[in-house]
């Protein structure tokens, strides 16, 4: 399992030299006020390839005086600029314009994220199909923001206005570097917002290419800033700028704590989505073929580095031994090498930290007696940050690998008995950011559904997302929902008033 052919040993040589000129074209400064420039510090950063550890480009390290320098850009635009005093079909046009330029450009933009996030092609270029959708989806919505006409005595007019809130700094993850841009940066400037955009560290290249199309699609000047950088240094900078209306952060916990805290000084709008522990729950009397390949999916894609994966798989006892043996069998399957040969079904982990953070957690798994089925192990290639796929056995509910978000292609198995002990385990975490049932048993789906506390349940399916559908959290997974008509809410504040007549 997970060895490669001798074809896919190393990139062909012209594929190695088209993908590192792509990454050698994009921009590597700031994007502030309209303009690349350099970090005021002078630093920068590499950017390595996690299937090869090649350096792929050095970037601008942002600082404090940058995110000073992007918020006052972002300020300015806000107040005296164009983008929220101008009609709503010219941002809906901007918007559309925006995904017109990712399309025709997806080829480009996929090769940028597997190159700095190691997911395979193929799954990269669904990333940017995606991507496009959340742009068109809320291009729609720029002129749908609508306010109310309250009921009142008659010589009082009572109305609403439902308002931008100002800058929004906007940090996101490596797991997502493209999609997570239109989930942030797409509502945001449907409702007239401005924004400083803060990508991850890891996956920078996807985001800086991103703000060249959206000078190229007309953005006005200072609507969007990309300030490239570190978490403790720009991101905290970020977080704790006055000059900042609201915060929108994906990522861990840990940070999205840090966050809060850091907001608190002057109560900027916080909306959090953070990590998870999903269960995902398969009855016996589910469909077997399609819950392991479905289940398969949920903790496999993208090597596992998704929030709401389906990393503890409570299956009912009946059927324990004979769906553990199938999940194998798939995971046996699963072509570890090269993210860019069309074979692959799973490429590298995204850094050496992610690494082996995932190693330590197999180990930890071991001693605490779960039992490895197939995996265990990091990948068979002399480079690259892999991992095989991992399904583990005789998990207790209570193991650190049941309790702690690992980000990786690490699936936990756990038994149950009833409807009841399902919930009850699924539930016994400090996440609440998604959950799967798989069952032939419509009214039991319903049930679990509500007893679940998880902020998306899916049904006979796992890791389906609709821009159309709100997604975030409960408990520890969050706070405030994305997508759908919730991010609206998420990106603008009501005004109530009142006239004398």
């Amino acid at each position: 399992m997970g060895e490669l052919l001798p074809s896919e040993q190393a990139m062909p040589d012209e594929q190695r030299k088209r993908t590192s000129e792509l990454a050698r074209s994009v921009p590597k400064q700031l994007l502030i006020g309209g303009r690349w420039a350099a970090a005021k510090s002078g630093k920068t950063f590499e950017t390595v390839n996690p299937a090869t550890e090649e350096v792929l480009a050095t970037v601008a390290e942002g600082g404090a005086d940058d995110v000073t320098e992007a918020v006052r850009a972002a300020r300015e635009a806000f107040e005296n600029g164009p983008w929220p005093r101008m009609r709503p079909h010219q941002r809906t046009r901007c918007l559309l314009k925006i995904a017109e330029l990712l399309e025709a450009h997806a080829d480009e933009l996929a090769a940028l994220i597997t190159l700095d996030n190691g997911k395979p092609i193929a799954e990269a270029r669904g990333e940017v199909g995606r991507t496009i959708e959340v742009f068109i989806y809320y291009a729609g919505w720029a002129t749908k923001i609508y306010g109310e006409t309250n009921p009142s005595e008659p010589a009082l007019f009572n109305y609403t206005l439902r308002e931008p809130l100002g800058v929004c700094g906007q940090i996101i993850p490596w797991n997502g570097p493209l999609s997570m841009i239109a989930w942030k940066i797409g509502p945001a400037l449907a409702c007239g917002n401005t924004v400083v955009l803060k990508p991850a560290e890891q996956t920078p290249l996807p985001a800086l290419r991103f703000g060249q199309l959206a000078v190229e699609a007309g953005v006005p000047e200072g609507v969007v800033n990309i300030i490239t950088g570190f978490g403790p240094t720009a991101g905290a900078a970020l977080a704790r700028h006055p000059g900042v209306d609201k915060i929108a952060f994906t990522g861990s916990t840990e940070v999205g704590k840090e966050i809060l805290q850091a907001s608190a000084h002057d109560l900027k709008r916080v909306s959090l989505e953070l990590g998870g522990k999903s269960p995902n729950i398969i009855f016996a009397d589910a469909d077997l073929k399609s819950s392991v390949s479905g289940s398969a999916a949920g903790i496999f894609r993208n090597q596992g580095q998704v929030c709401s994966a389906g990393s503890r798989i409570f299956v009912q006892r009946e059927i324990y031994d004979e769906f553990a043996q199938r999940l194998a069998e798939t995971a046996k399957g699963i072509r570890l090498g090269d993210p860019f040969d069309p074979h692959t079904t799973m490429g590298p982990l995204v850094s050496a930290e992610q690494h082996e953070r995932v190693l330590g957690y197999l180990e930890a798994g071991k001693r605490e007696g779960a039992k490895v089925k197939i995996g265990g192990e990091r990948g068979p290639q002399p480079q690259g940050y892999f991992v095989k796929p991992t399904v583990l056995v005789d998990v207790g509910n209570a193991m650190r690998i049941a309790r702690e978000e690992i980000f990786g292609p690490v699936a936990s198995l756990i038994p149950f008995t009833d409807e009841a002990d399902a919930a009850l385990q699924g539930n016994d975490t400090i996440y609440g950011l998604a959950a799967g049932v798989w069952t032939r048993d419509l009214s039991r789906a319903h049930k679990l559904a509500r007893a679940l506390k998880a902020g998306t349940v899916w049904i006979n399916c796992y890791g389906m997302i609709d821009p159309i559908s709100p997604f975030g959290g409960y408990k520890q997974s969050g706070i405030g929902r994305e997508l759908g008509q919730h991010s609206i809410e998420l990106y603008t504040q009501v005004k109530s008033v009142l006239i004398r007549l």
